[in-house]
């Protein structure tokens, strides 16, 4: 990347907060070589020390967590409020980690001939992190935490319009104690990866993001023969069946659909109403739609901030055009919004046809998309034709639906009667054009080990 200046945009009002100098040539190849330099003694510190440290980085995510709130609403719009419960969700996965990594961790026994065999989990050496700007603190933490705890080292490059909550994570890792060089920002841009990714001195690479990044990103580490783990776009389908308790349902829904206004890849995005109770859902889904407060999302009142950038408003602003277009239907009220910023109305659109953005493509913003389905098998088939297999719900209270619905939708997880949502406590990751590999729980420790066997006679 040239020796430029990147600009950080608050997206509600277009006003510049804040500009970057990009890391050149030297500067990289210098945090590599401290990356490579700190995993040969960062992996035989005791995991207890390991543990310490990660509580210890807990702590002060839970004391700066107003701090760190305001710089990522600043920067990508996200409701203030949401961006503190999501700093403040990062200290959970690091307190995870520093409770149960050593558990994870343990050698496996084995039976065979040998008089002892056994795997063992040893780290891989640096690792490299492709993450977005939608959560900024907590992909980055899903990554780091475990991969810490594993005696790994970590190298996040991050989205550019989030760089002061880049450099905010980096700041989290050295107020806690953790040695020089264990967790670096490389402030680079994209035509700077394919570079870091094939350095020998990386020995993997994950990335959370869209679908065409994580197609070059998978290539690039293939050609290198080195392992990727990829968390890419969702549709997500949200199902709702007669014995569903439909309070719930619809008060999920808007939930699912509209937080971190509407911009998460696990976001219900496609919503199948079964026919004998499709015209109350309707109804009480478009009025709390309609009820939503969209504005200044600093204000405690606020539902839906605006979107991160004007490209990603415009984008999604089209995607709405053209499924319009094709036949969907509009059924929310029209707003006034803000005359400067990356706004837009949430939105309930039904009925879309096929080989609309609707029903084909990932809508990252505040836009559900309504159908009406005569069954189960109807909703899964229409869920199950999506590219994406990321997260699905279900909501019901009959066994035989809930069983059906974990056996054949085709996702990374089924949360049933709740939305989907990641916890350190269970593996997470899709299928399909989704991506591979699972983050959290026990999986996101192991992802980047070396998982060795050992015979002994």
């Amino acid at each position: 990347m040239p020796d430029t200046q990147v600009q950080s945009i608050n997206p509600a009002n277009g006003e510049v907060i804040e500009s970057f100098t990009p890391l050149n040539a030297s500067g990289i190849e210098s945090a590599l070589d401290k990356a490579a330099d700190r995993f040969l003694s960062w992996r035989n510190v005791p995991l207890a020390e390991r543990a310490e440290l990660l509580n210890s980085a807990a702590d002060i995510l839970e004391a700066k967590a107003s701090e760190y709130a305001r710089d990522i609403t600043l920067e990508m719009g996200k409701p203030l409020a949401q961006a503190e419960g999501e700093v403040k969700k990062c200290a959970t996965a690091c307190r995870h980690y520093a409770e149960h990594g050593a558990s994870y961790l343990q050698d496996e026994t084995i039976r065979t001939d040998a008089h002892r065999a056994f795997v063992r989990h040893l780290p891989m050496g640096p690792v490299l992190a492709v993450m977005p700007w939608n959560f900024p603190f907590w992909q980055v933490f899903r990554f780091a935490a475990p991969g810490l705890m594993a005696g790994n080292v970590g190298l996040l490059k991050h989205a550019s319009n989030v760089w002061r909550s880049a450099l905010n994570i980096e700041d989290v890792f050295r107020r806690a104690g953790f040695p020089d060089g264990c967790f670096q920002t490389l402030l680079i841009g994209s035509s700077d990866v394919e570079g870091v990714i094939r350095d020998n001195r990386v020995k993997a690479v994950t990335l959370t993001g869209s679908g065409p990044a994580g197609r070059s990103v998978a290539a690039i580490a293939g050609d290198s023969i080195k392992p990727s783990l990829l968390e890419l776009g969702g549709s997500d389908a949200f199902i709702v069946m007669p014995s569903a308790d439909l309070d719930k349902a619809v008060k999920t829904a808007v939930t699912a659909r509209t937080q971190n206004s509407g911009q998460s890849c696990i976001a219900a995005k496609r919503f199948f109403v079964h026919a004998d109770i499709h015209a109350e859902f309707s109804k009480r889904f478009v009025a709390a739609f309609d009820a939503l407060e969209v504005g200044d999302p600093m204000k405690d009142s606020t539902d839906v901030g605006p979107l991160a950038t004007l490209q990603i408003r415009d984008e999604l602003a089209d995607q709405v055009d053209r499924s319009l277009k094709g036949g969907a239907e509009s059924l929310t009220k029209d707003r006034t919004l803000p005359g400067k910023g990356a706004w837009i109305a949430p939105q309930i659109l039904a009925e879309a046809h096929s080989g609309t953005p609707s029903t084909d493509e990932e809508m990252f913003g505040p836009v559900a998309n309504l159908w009406k389905v005569s069954s189960l098998d109807d909703a899964i088939a229409r869920a199950n034709r999506s590219v994406f297999g990321l997260g699905s719900t279900l909501f019901s209270k009959e066994e035989a639906e809930i069983d059906k619905a974990v056996n054949e939708l085709e996702a990374g997880a089924t949360f049933i009667n709740s939305m989907v949502a990641s916890d350190p406590r269970l593996p997470f990751g899709g299928i399909k054009q989704s991506g591979y590999g699972r983050e959290l729980a026990a999986d996101g420790l192991h992802a980047f080990m070396n998982r060795k066997t050992v015979s002994v006679a």
